[in-house]
């Protein structure tokens, strides 16, 4: 009998294969690392052919660790790094070139340019997205005009595009043998090219950026049959059957349906969404407006969406690029061994600044510093940058629904730094709470997947979230404000870094 369900969660830095029971308890997980390719400064790229020979084997190491085959599986789910550009050849499975990874500043040539009849709101109203490097479409013409005879490939049809939930979705189902070629609302809502009220491709979008409708796959929803295993698979005839973007899965796993909810995650960079609904607000703070799910043939749930660029990666900055830690771990010990930053603020404008800013300008940011600073309270900046960031997005919100948040419920790697986690109680004022199961992210595709065969219903689902810890607030007030508006004059002396001087 299938008890169990297995969640593909392709991330920017990882590919894991995760098995739930039909409690929504993780049984085995397998995970492989793939490698960041930084070519050029501003420039984030992906091995696709690496992600997809690590997926094989993390499905392997799930299935051998659990002790259980195919025929233990009802259905698998797919989550995914959205915007991340995959182009490949449709007859051979070969991709063109590497994938352009959602962190990628490269098109911000053509992001200008496009901006100049109607400015970066131009498409906001359609699509609920300003004009960025942020999101895929630039990305898929910047592939296209970049690779000899791309271009005059993908419009004979010869080529196709797809997030990373496309790519994993179309070689699990055969590839260039019937590969099943389709993505779901989720990740085509961040594209630059879908109408939010429609979900459909929009053809004045794709004139528009250039990218011919040949290439891209079908909108489908976040939670239906797709296709099945293909033969040669250690998971044939087994149906995949959820997809949601990462962040998207996230809100799903953490139970986060009604307008007022909300939940953060945490890890390489951060994303805020408030669900809102089948209502789509479009937003006049600087957040995003983008497609929560959509199950089967019911209306489509929307959110708004705070993007966050750098919080965990900026814990591997300290690591890898200052050598100050030995591992991610270690940066608790080391800030917490300091009372507070010492009057030193890092805004990590790595790639510009992403909500509610929208500045790609800016770059990273280390002031209020003085001979009284050490390691200590590096670390201690770090971390409290990913709770000053997720603060702005917060107020945005606020300021765009007029419903102050009450709560906040978190995910992501990082919920593990309990100082991170008690500073970002402080400097929201309401409590933050984090889940007995903290995969949400995986926990959502699985879920859409299990909801589309049966497995499981929305009520089995919503008696399975549990708190595992609640931080709340004690910082005073008065204390709260005064370090938030420090980080607004630190992140205000990021801006206007870049221009023809800087490259």
């Amino acid at each position: 009998m299938a008890d169990h369900v297995l969640a593909l969660d392709q991330g920017t830095t990882s590919t894991r294969a995760i098995l739930f029971d039909r409690s929504g308890s993780i049984v085995s997980v397998g995970q492989l690392e793939h490698r960041q390719l930084l070519p050029r400064a501003g420039w984030v790229e992906h091995d696709p052919d690496e992600i997809w020979r690590n997926t094989r084997e993390v499905i392997g190491q799930a299935l051998s660790r659990a002790n259980v085959t195919r025929h233990d599986i009802a259905a698998v789910g797919i989550t995914n790094q959205r915007e991340t550009t995959v182009v490949w050849e449709r007859s051979s499975g070969r991709p063109i070139a590497n994938a352009v990874v959602w962190q990628d500043t490269r098109t911000q040539p053509l992001v200008d340019a496009l901006a100049k009849d109607g400015g970066e709101e131009r498409f906001r109203t359609r699509t609920g997205l300003p004009l960025s490097t942020y999101f895929a479409g630039t990305k898929i013409r910047w592939i296209l005009d970049s690779v000899d005879g791309a271009r005059r490939r993908a419009e004979a049809g010869e080529l196709l595009f797809g997030t990373t939930d496309t790519w994993l979705l179309w070689n699990l189902t055969g590839g260039p043998d019937g590969g099943v070629h389709a993505t779901d609302v989720t990740n085509a809502s961040r594209t630059l090219l879908m109408d939010l009220e429609t979900l459909a491709w929009d053809d004045e979008l794709l004139d528009l950026v250039g990218v011919p409708r040949a290439m891209l796959p079908e909108i489908r929803s976040s939670s239906e049959v797709y296709g099945s295993a293909e033969p040669s698979s250690l998971l044939r005839g087994t149906p995949i059957a959820g997809i949601l973007g990462d962040q998207q899965a996230a809100t799903f796993g953490q139970l986060c349906f009604e307008p007022g909810q909300a939940k953060n995650t945490y890890g390489t960079g951060n994303f805020l969404l408030l669900p809102t609904g089948t209502d789509i607000v479009r937003s006049s703070h600087g957040l995003l407006t983008t497609v929560a799910h959509r199950l089967g043939d019911a209306p489509a749930a929307y959110a708004l969406e705070g993007s966050i660029a750098v919080t965990g990666s900026l814990v591997q900055w300290l690591r890898d690029n200052l050598g100050l830690i030995g591992s991610a771990a270690e940066v608790e010990a080391l800030a917490g061994d300091v009372r507070d930053n010492g009057g030193a603020y890092f805004v990590p404008a790595f790639s510009g600044l992403f909500a509610p800013y929208w500045r790609p300008d800016a770059r990273g940011a280390l002031v209020g510093l003085t001979r009284f600073v050490d390691k200590r309270h590096l670390a201690r900046a770090v971390l409290e940058a990913t709770a000053f960031q997720t603060r702005d997005v917060v107020e945005a919100a606020n300021a765009d629904t007029g419903q102050p948040l009450t709560e906040l419920k978190v995910d992501g790697g990082m919920i593990a730094n309990e100082l991170l986690m008690g500073f970002q109680a402080d400097l929201l004022g309401v409590p933050v709470i984090r889940p007995k199961v903290a995969e949400t992210t995986a926990l959502g595709a699985a879920y859409a997947a299990g909801l589309a065969v049966g497995f499981w219903d929305l009520d089995a689902l919503q008696e399975q979230w549990a708190e595992d810890r609640r931080w709340t607030p004690s910082m005073p007030e008065d204390e709260r404000e005064r370090q938030y508006r420090n980080w607004g004059k630190a992140v205000r002396r990021s801006l206007d870094w870049v221009d023809e001087d800087v490259r």
